[in-house]
């Protein structure tokens, strides 16, 4: 199997990554680390580990790409022979019975494409919600219940481990051209055609990530945009059609209630990055529609029932507010 480690600028917590890969109890892996150009001593961190152990490559893009991009070009450097794939970011880490867990479970069922379990996210044990056992469960199954809200269980690239075959051949499955989100996207690709399999064990240690590299989408919400377009993208394939219209739109009544409510907001990225994502979802909501979106929610329940009967009436049922 392929244990892949797309870093960036990781020297602070990369060592600790890579000793956790070598202290798996499932040793028959290689270990490919793609440095994305890193300014700092990742590629010596990396290359001092790969001269005492032949299982340990690395490489280094010339020029910086994105995450996403990183992550692309890093599965090509697989092995053929290579059956599983298991990424793990640098700033992260691997309980030592990770592998031999997972890899387990996806041996005793072929039809599963990407395995799960609980990780510890900083000091919280989270990807709960599937109930106990869970081995193997259609993908579609799990993907309905992310698109509509019940549970979220695909965590991050460090969560899963996915079978090599469904990633080789696809050039942009981590796509970040349309969504920010392109991991959880990936995730919706994959399961298409393939089940679930869950571990009932904390098998992973995803670090907080630095505010600094947060607060941009908390300062703007990026979230709401983001789950708007997954949504978007995927409830058509996964969900009915009454589903998907009532999910859809209440995510868009809540998100234009957002913007609604920031219609005072003065900060250009803020707007730039609503802007491209109402254009991704087709939509050119006008501010009269944010205001009355967000003036409504502050009505009681029984009013605003009202005053969306005579919007109705006033021809414009379409809008979702």
């Amino acid at each position: 199997m392929s244990v892949i480690t797309p870093v960036y600028n990781g020297a602070a917590y990369l060592a600790e990554c890579i000793e956790s890969v070598l202290r798996q109890s499932y040793q028959n892996w290689e270990y490919i680390v793609l440095d994305n150009a890193s300014t700092d001593g990742t590629n010596e961190i990396a290359s001092g580990y790969a001269e005492k152990d032949a299982r340990i490559r690395v490489y280094r893009n010339q020029t910086l790409v994105s995450a996403a991009q990183n992550h692309n070009v890093a599965v090509t450097k697989m092995s053929p022979q290579s059956k599983y794939c298991k990424f793990v970011h640098a700033d992260d880490w691997l309980f030592p019975g990770c592998l031999a867990e997972m890899v387990g479970l996806a041996e005793g069922h072929p039809s599963v494409g990407i395995v799960s379990a609980y990780r510890l996210n900083d000091t919280r044990v989270d990807l709960a919600g599937l109930p106990y056992p869970s081995p193997c469960v259609p993908g579609r199954d799990i993907c309905r219940s992310s698109l509509l809200g019940v549970f979220y269980v695909f965590g991050t690239p460090t969560s899963l481990l996915i079978r090599s075959d469904l990633i080789r051949g696809r050039s942009r499955l981590f796509d970040d051209t349309r969504f920010r989100g392109w991991d959880t996207a990936a995730c919706y690709e994959i399961l298409q055609a393939s089940d679930f399999g869950f571990v009932h064990q904390v098998l992973t240690y995803t670090r907080r990530p630095p505010l600094a590299r947060t607060q941009f989408s908390r300062r703007i919400n990026s979230y709401a945009a983001d789950i708007l377009v997954i949504v978007t993208t995927y409830g058509p394939v996964f969900l009915s059609h009454a589903e998907y219209a009532q999910r859809r739109r209440k995510l868009l009544r809540s998100y234009y209630t957002f913007l609604g409510r920031n219609l005072r907001n003065r900060d250009k990225n803020f707007w730039d990055y609503h802007r491209r994502a109402l254009a991704t979802l087709g939509l050119q909501p006008s501010a009269t529609q944010l205001a009355l979106a967000a003036l409504k929610s502050r009505l009681p329940s029984r009013l605003r029932a009202i005053a969306s009967r005579g919007h109705a009436r006033a021809g414009e049922g379409a809008d979702p507010c």
